[in-house]
């Protein structure tokens, strides 16, 4: 077998192995049992659904969506978090930087 195509053979594998465990469904079969899908994603977990044999797309529940979104920080803003800094007491004044002598 060459070696180009060991190595795609070997990356497809290993990008589809977090995927095993879902079932998988065809994309026209997807199509024409939807509600099914719908229902086992709730109930059986992620489905996954293929065209023309590569994955491209998840099924999921919407509490497993939810449960994947990066959580709400519940922080300020920037602006509320430097006013809270009380940096009113800082001397910030430059000196005037007049640049370098240079001889030509």
């Amino acid at each position: 077998m060459a070696p180009i195509l060991a190595r795609r053979i070997k990356s497809a594998e290993t990008a589809s192995v977090a995927l095993t465990g879902m079932e998988r469904w065809k994309l026209e079969d997807a199509k024409a049992r939807l509600s099914e899908v719908v229902r086992h994603a709730g109930t059986a977990g992620p489905q996954l659904v293929t065209i023309r044999g590569r994955e491209a797309a998840v099924i999921l529940a919407p509490e497993e969506y939810k449960r994947l979104l990066p959580k709400k920080k519940g922080g300020q803003s920037l602006a509320g978090f430097l006013k809270g800094l009380d940096l009113g007491g800082l001397d910030l004044k430059r000196e005037v930087d007049r640049g370098r002598d240079v001889e030509l």
